[in-house]
């Protein structure tokens, strides 16, 4: 995209017509302070991998991959379009109503879209004044600033540091724990291996491709999902994937995925692929557990001196404390797969060396604990817990994991806390009997039921009152679950802020909204490779911030100005004097062991290399000498029965795995007479979650006819008079959405996949351009939590249950509206 196609974009949106004469002169003043600067190439980093950048006129003009990354993914392709889209926030604005009436404003007015464009001045000043007033009004419970998602990569401009520092120098605050990616796994494992595993370094590639016999990929999509990663992405594991393809051809290993659908991964490296209906994957577990117990299969050797519970778990397995024994019948009827493929499996998994590598969606359902808890008994029977290239890994599809680590320590980041001795100006902890922090997916529950006591993870939480949200670099009208529900809470707050770079549905449903500049337009580094820790990347600002944008350090800067605190905020530092002070720090920690040139060398270069590390087995340790290298759970040892679980007398989460129905399932699950087609909202393959979504261009790669797609079994399709290329309208009692049709074999009937991440557009019910904020609205784009369920996981994590969700489609008949996702608010002058 040129420069003179650049604006033509921008003058075509909703709400520049307002403005267009102020404008041009931010982006004159950005042109000609980006010519002054080096046209060379640059070096960057981000999610979807480290790049090279060059500059022409002070714009963005080629797009590279970094020299080390061999398989740079396509999303290299949407780049551009992060800093050049019609999406993006220009100035701070305020919505109409609440710039007239404060924390008085008519709050069913919130999501119409109304906005007055203000000054940094005001809009920070608004911004303080409201944090006064629920500070005042409700103390500390008023307000939560927990923050509940991703990051922008680099170690200095963390959305999420900058703004927890900066409120916690106004006042206390509501936060959270846990997230929406591994929120039922992260709190149960601690309780069965003694970590949350999800995050933790798995077992090496090369020791995995030289010694297993066969992989179980469960609900695992590495493929797909190993594009992006959490800090810039070296893609090193495909490298791996590359030789797994080349053994499963000549026979070598055996790779088996267990899955609904034919994923992406199971079609690259064309293995099996073993249906399963969906949810039902514990069932499916215990019948190969029975199969191997009856077989005498299990290494009662290692259970005995590594496990504790298998007694107490046994006799649910065998039906004799309930006269239901799981055997391969009893799961064939639930889980859809043939007895004889059960016991099949059994023998597999125990003949030869066998690696499982569990996905993340499976627990994202309700009793989302299970499948985690009852593949790690599974693991345990099978006895290779602790053997280079068997036992079981919860995260070989994420950030690179079980790509050999350098072992050098990593740059630190810049502050989330106060420093020792700071104060903050509301100086108060009383939040009046309720809970300081709560679960993350259960904010919308505390706004609607405030007073109310659950159940979580052991102790009791009391919901507190919240009536303000601070959100910054992160868009949970994406990741939370139910749109209406979610509008309904939003009535009920005072004030909203989002801190962000574009308008998202979360900037939508906002009072302030203040500008933030992307990854591209600050400078910053980051780790390249977040479990390979290959080095350090500088990441050079390749523009300069767009119209009023801001880095996440100037905006809450000026804010700790306000309240007389920036030179505690700063600690009397600039930008540079960071990210000096963070590769310093950086160099000292690896004096020894990785010599770093000085800053101003690697600044230059842009980069520095630690080297490739040594392959590692997860659990070895601990399998040598259980005694002296105990596991984290209460006894150290892996628990199959946790009495520690058992004592919170949870129906919901008992002592040892169970098979337990859910609220929702398809093929011929509760409510699926009403509701017959299971919706599954995996993490996408062309973006990381809503990221990359507002990339234009980029977008209108994948997209049917301007949305986002519903793929369909051709027979499912057909039954709805629905061709590929057809609008869908996909609804249930909870929303309706509009996405395009892509048909194809690759899943089966009873089955439709959105993925998640889709920006959220509403219009009336109708389709009608206005109505947007009611309850009921009409998803333009294809959010797929639109029809999502808000329900936590159980009473031990809380956490979300998005893949329990039935659903069902029709071919739209009705007026077709614009898609509202990704177009600025209506400008509105005062």
């Amino acid at each position: 995209m040129n420069r003179r196609e650049f604006l033509k974009g921008l003058a075509a949106t909703s709400y520049i017509g307002l403005s267009s004469g102020s404008v041009l002169t931010p982006l004159n003043a950005f042109a000609t302070s980006g010519s002054k600067a080096s046209d060379d190439w640059l070096t960057t980093g981000s999610h979807f991998g480290a790049f090279k950048i060059k500059r022409k006129n002070g714009v963005i003009d080629q797009v590279i991959p970094f020299d080390l990354d061999q398989y740079p993914t396509d999303m290299m392709n949407g780049v551009k379009g992060l800093v050049y889209n019609p999406s993006r926030i220009r100035y701070p604005m305020v919505r109409l109503d609440f710039l007239l009436k404060g924390h008085k404003s008519d709050t069913k007015q919130r999501g119409d879209f109304r906005f007055v464009r203000v000054t940094w001045d005001k809009a920070l000043t608004l911004f303080k004044e409201s944090l006064d007033e629920i500070q005042t009004k409700y103390g500390p419970s008023g307000l939560h600033a927990g923050q509940t998602g991703w990051r922008a990569t680099g170690q200095l401009h963390s959305s999420t540091s900058h703004m927890q520092r900066a409120v916690g120098m106004h006042g206390n605050f509501v936060k959270k724990i846990g997230d929406y990616s591994t929120g039922a796994g992260q709190t149960i494992l601690p309780y069965i291996l003694g970590s949350t595993e999800v995050y933790a370094q798995g077992t090496s590639w090369p020791l995995i491709l030289e010694q297993s016999n066969t992989i179980i990929l469960w609900s695992n999509d590495p493929y797909k999902n190993l594009q992006v990663g959490w800090n810039a992405e070296t893609h090193e594991s495909f490298a791996y994937l590359a030789q797994l393809k080349e053994k499963v051809s000549q026979g070598k290993i055996r790779v088996i995925s267990i899955d609904p659908v034919e994923t992406k991964t199971q079609k690259y490296l064309e293995c099996e692929q073993l249906y399963v209906n969906p949810q039902t994957d514990v069932a499916l577990m215990l019948g190969i557990a029975h199969e191997i117990v009856t077989k005498k299969w299990h290494d009662a050797e290692f259970i005995q001196g590594y496990s504790l519970g298998f007694e107490q778990f046994l006799p649910y397995l065998l039906g004799e404390s309930d006269g239901l024994a799981k055997t391969p019948e009893w799961a064939s009827q639930i889980s859809g797969v043939s007895p004889d493929i059960i016991r099949d499996l059994a023998k597999v998994m125990t003949q030869g060396r066998t690696q499982i590598m569990m996905g993340w969606c499976i627990q994202r359902q309700q009793h989302g604990e299970q499948p985690y808890w009852m593949a790690a008994v599974l693991a345990t029977m099978i006895g290779q817990i602790g053997l280079p290239g068997g036992g079981i890994s919860y995260g070989h599809h994420y950030s690179s994991i079980g790509v050999p680590s350098s072992g050098a320590a990593a740059p630190g980041a810049f502050p989330r806390n106060l420093d020792e001795g700071q104060k903050p100006l509301f100086d108060s902890n009383d939040f009046k009997g309720a809970s300081n922090t709560i679960p993350v997916a259960r904010w919308v529950d505390a706004i609607l039921e405030p007073g109310k006591t659950i159940d979580a993870n052991g102790a009791k939480v009391t919901y507190p009152d919240i009536k303000m949200m601070v959100f910054s670099g992160n868009n949970p009208w994406s990741h939370h679950q139910d749109r209406n529900k979610m509008k309904l809470a939003f009535q009920k707050l005072e004030c909203v802020v989002t801190i962000d770079m574009n308008w998202t549905a979360t900037c939508r449903f906002s009072d302030i909204v203040l500008p933030a500049c992307t990854t591209f337009e600050r400078n910053d580094l980051d780790v390249y490779g977040s479990y390979a820790n290959r080095g350090i990347l500088a990441m050079h600002k390749m523009v300069e911030p767009l119209f009023d944008s801001l880095s996440d350090f100037e905006i809450f800067t000026r804010f700790a100005k306000l309240l007389g605190k920036e030179n505690e905020y700063t600690r009397g530092m600039s930008e540079f004097d960071w990210l000096q002070k963070l590769y310093n720090d950086c160099k000292a920690d690896n004096l020894g062991k990785f010599n770093m040139p000085d800053f101003e060398a690697f600044w230059k270069d842009g980069y520095v290399h630690f080297g490739e590390g040594q392959p590692w087995t997860r659990h070895a340790d601990f399998r040598t000498d259980p005694e002296m290298n105990p596991l984290g759970t209460p006894s150290g040892l892996i628990e199959i029965f946790s009495r520690k679980i058992a004592q919170y007398n949870y129906d919901d989460c008992p002592g040892h795995p169970m098979w337990m129905e859910k609220t929702e399932r398809s093929h011929g699950g509760p409510g699926s007479d009403k509701y017959p087609m299971w919706m599954q909202s995996c993490h996408p393959d062309k973006r990381l979650h809503s990221q990359m979504c507002e990339s234009q261009q980029y977008r209108e790669t994948y997209t049917v006819q301007g949305r986002e797609p519903v793929y369909l079994n051709p027979i499912d399709a057909k039954q709805r008079g629905i061709k590929d290329g057809d609008l869908v309208r996909v609804f249930n009692d909870r929303g309706q959405l509009l996405a395009g049709a892509v048909v194809s074999d690759s899943f089966p009937r009873g089955i439709i996949r959105i993925h998640e991440g889709a920006w959220y557009g509403p219009v009336g019910k109708d389709g009608s351009k206005q109505g947007g904020n009611e309850i009921g609205a009409l998803c333009s784009y294809g959010d797929p939590n639109t029809l999502t369920q808000d329900l936590g996981t159980s009473k031990l994590a809380q956490a979300c249950s998005a893949y329990t969700c039935l659903v069902e489609f029709e071919k739209y008949q009705g007026k077709i509206p614009e898609v509202s996702a990704f177009s600025g608010p209506i400008e509105t002058l005062i």
